[in-house]
């Protein structure tokens, strides 16, 4: 970008001010202004091709703050390639060829160890006919999974819930016991296992998990988006249902749980299951619900097992 140095006198005759009362301090401190700013440097910036906009490269560059380094990362990262996977996809926003991603601005990048954990950018998408922008901010933070205990005990069916802080709302919330996939291998059951014996403290086995989401169409990937406005998370919905006595019940209430070095202050909370969707406004929770209650009225579902 170059920047021109305008004349003292030029500054003078586009203000309207007579010559005579400028005074040369404020023009030294303008000039000085001007040459500062033709000093700074250009944004870090790559280049990609798509596929799917062959002869139309993609410039991707970096925004303020975001180091040369952090670009390079955000680019090579799982979230951002998924991303224009995502785009490409037979679904995606370019894949009939009517609109074409121009830009690409990294403007943030959390790191979580060695891998991103959160990923924020601004997508100039444009229709190729009208050269209408759609709107492009994304928080990207990739898959995660839910489950939705349910245990019933003496012919009650109770639901099995977390009690976190939650910075972003600025609430404690009840909530499934949740969490983002760690690596690239995609192990959504796994994962999902892991996270129950971190928050909760029991452990299910692999084979009793049923995938709500494997329900859908699979136009729809078999994932849910809970706010694809502006975010690309995607969630595996999972159901464990089990038999359990009155006892393990009141072990549950109230455990402390979750893993504390990770900043994890989990209260387990256990509810009534017909009053569960009164009581919190998380959306996995109310997603779990209207899946596991369809998939019911289908016959989907196996008969429960018990929990050792």
């Amino acid at each position: 970008m170059t920047l021109h140095l305008l004349r003292a006198s030029n500054l003078v005759s586009l203000i309207g001010v007579p010559k005579r009362r400028v005074l040369s301090p404020p023009l030294k401190t303008t000039r000085a202004l001007y040459t500062k700013m033709s000093t700074e440097s250009a944004p870090q910036a790559r280049s990609i091709s798509l596929p799917s906009q062959p002869g139309r490269p993609t410039t991707i560059v970096a925004g303020p703050g975001v180091s040369d380094l952090e670009l390079k990362t955000a680019i090579d990262s799982s979230l951002f390639k998924q991303w224009l996977r995502n785009l490409q996809a037979d679904s995606g926003i370019l894949a009939c060829g009517t609109m074409s991603l121009k830009l690409v601005v990294i403007q943030g990048v959390d790191m979580f160890g060695k891998r991103i954990g959160f990923l924020k950018f601004k997508a100039d998408i444009v229709d190729n006919e009208t050269g209408q922008k759609v709107p492009g901010i994304v928080f990207a933070r990739g898959p995660a999974v839910a489950v939705l205990i349910l245990l019933e005990y003496d012919g009650e069916t109770c639901a099995v819930l977390t009690e976190q802080a939650r910075v972003p709302v600025g609430k404690v919330v009840l909530e499934l016991p949740a969490g983002m996939l760690d690596d690239d291998k995609g192990d959504f059951v796994g994962t999902a296992v892991r996270e129950v014996e971190e928050e909760i403290g029991i452990k299910l086995n692999l084979d009793d998990m049923i995938d709500l989401t494997a329900f859908l169409d699979p136009s729809t990937g078999c994932r849910v988006f809970p706010s694809p406005g502006g975010c690309d998370e995607d969630i595996s919905l999972f159901l464990y249902r089990g038999l359990v006595d009155k006892e393990t019940i009141t072990q549950l209430q109230g455990k402390e749980t979750g893993l504390h070095e990770h900043g994890e202050l989990i209260k387990v909370r256990v509810v009534p299951y017909e009053k569960l969707w009164r009581m919190t406004a998380d959306a996995k929770v109310l997603m779990a619900i209207a899946l596991y209650e369809m998939a019911k009225r289908e016959g989907l579902l196996p008969q429960p097992s018990s929990v050792n």
